[in-house]
């Protein structure tokens, strides 16, 4: 019995590393002007976050799987709409990435997730400048920067773009914790879906049509129904296989099976998309980089045990309280949030 638990656990580690790493190189294949051709980011995203609501209000007001958490204005306004638009700003601003630079330089880059988060968590008062993880946040920003001075095709744009959406991500995760922790409420990642996709929609439209919409109207690029559509299912998919690896396993290993991630898709990555050149100090770079995180994230859990112990909670909320405290490592482009009480 033991046996089959375990191997459903890989299992289910092993659909969430490849649906993370096909849903990066799915999305950098349709943007790319050299493949699929569809250089609009912001339309991609849109299709996903109105797919995603779609899925979600299904659910959740047709088949009842779920119900739908007591939303006051109060907490929609000031909660759901300042998080909404910080949620749609990383995505655009990470996705717009996907047109300038390489994959395997993007996912080095995002190595500077936990340095973005604790600067913003410091400067909102939600965590304290401590010299430990100061040091390996320090330790991470070296590694970066030694990987993106080995980068052969720096792009500065495509570099500002990513870096950009790394911070309004950071920012969307401050938030999370300070607004909607602070007002008692539970999110899973379906009425995540329900309350943040359609808000994350609206704040996009603007950006759409000013920038990618004339644009659009003039154009030659294709369409294809089958292409989108199946590109948002395995990008819905890689939402919940998150939700079942942390429900399944501990955060040490939901961290490593991210780490292993990381690696296969630059190596992928490189393999797909010839075009992309790994370079001896990309590899020093990131790998240093890498050990600030490690280091970062043993520091994390080590709190996180301390400080939330599970004895005595129910199933249901230690899945949501490690959904909460670990979801931003997962690296995922679309991946939705879910904030436990």
């Amino acid at each position: 019995m033991v046996g089959k638990q375990l191997l459903l656990t890989y299992l289910y580690l092993l659909v969430y590393i490849l649906l993370s790493s096909g849903v990066i190189l799915y999305n950098k294949w349709v943007l790319s002007p050299k493949y699929f051709n569809f250089p609009y980011p912001i339309t991609l995203t849109m299709i996903h976050m109105g797919f995603s609501g779609a899925v979600a209000f299904f659910l959740i007001r047709v088949m009842k799987v779920v119900s739908p958490v007591k939303m006051t204005f109060e907490i929609y306004a000031t909660c759901v709409i300042p998080i909404s638009a910080f949620f749609a700003a990383s995505l655009w601003f990470g996705n717009t990435a996907y047109l300038h630079i390489s994959v395997a330089f993007i996912q080095m880059l995002k190595a500077l997730m936990p340095v973005a988060t604790f600067l913003v968590a410091v400067v909102c008062g939600t965590d304290k400048l401590r010299c430990d993880v100061f040091l390996n946040m320090l330790l991470v920003s070296v590694g970066v920067v030694i990987s993106s001075y080995g980068e052969i095709h720096f792009n500065v744009v495509g570099t500002l773009y990513q870096v950009t959406g790394i911070f309004a991500e950071a920012l969307r995760l401050v938030l999370t914790q300070v607004l909607l922790q602070k007002k008692g409420l539970t999110l899973n990642p379906i009425t995540s879906l329900y309350y943040i996709a359609p808000c994350s929609f609206v704040f996009l439209f603007v950006p759409w049509y000013l920038l990618e919409k004339p644009g659009m109207e003039i154009s030659q690029n294709q369409f294809s129904f089958w292409i989108f559509f199946s590109n948002a299912v395995c990008a819905l998919a890689l939402n919940f296989s998150i939700f079942l690896v942390i429900g399944r396993t501990g955060a040490v290993t939901i961290r490593v099976a991210g780490v292993l991630k990381d690696w296969i898709l630059i190596a992928l990555s490189t393999v797909i998309f010839p075009e992309s050149v790994i370079t001896g100090l990309n590899i020093i770079g990131y790998a240093i980089a890498l050990c600030g995180v490690v280091m970062y994230n043993y520091l994390k859990i080590r709190e996180g045990r301390a400080s939330q112990p599970t004895e005595g909670i129910p199933e249901r909320v230690k899945v949501s309280l490690l959904y909460s405290v670990w979801y931003h490592q997962v690296d995922s482009v679309y991946s939705l949030f879910s904030c436990g009480c």
